[in-house]
């Protein structure tokens, strides 16, 4: 009797879909491996983004309190020359009022002085 005769070789359309699923898995691996090397790549230009980040601000936020404290000073010398100003400024009145004659003298003589001086 004839016995079927098995064939122990696998058909053409088996091996096609072996390797078809062999270039799937292949795929997906490769796929999956790029994306977490993409990860990885994104966190570290995110964490190098925050750095930066921080860093500016550190950077702006001392050079607003620089300026904070230059303004500070700024006003503190400009009140301080207006109140040294006022002060000769009433020395000046003070002396005119004790000694008007030789205040004029003075005057009439400081402004003949620089007449000869800007005339050259």
């Amino acid at each position: 009797m004839n016995k079927p005769i098995e064939n122990p070789e696998p058909t053409a359309g088996s091996r096609i879909d072996e390797r078809a699923e062999r270039i799937k898995q292949a795929t997906s691996s490769a796929v999956a491996s790029t994306k977490e090397t993409v990860d990885r790549a994104a966190d570290h230009v995110e964490e190098g983004l925050h750095r930066a980040t921080d860093k500016a601000a550190d950077a702006a936020n001392r050079a607003t309190d620089k300026a904070a404290e230059i303004g500070e000073r700024g006003r503190e010398v400009y009140d301080e020359t207006m109140d040294r100003a006022d002060e000769w400024l009433e020395r000046a009145r003070g002396y005119v009022r004790e000694k008007p004659v030789q205040s004029v003298a003075i005057a009439l003589g400081a402004g003949w002085l620089l007449g000869r001086i800007l005339r050259r």
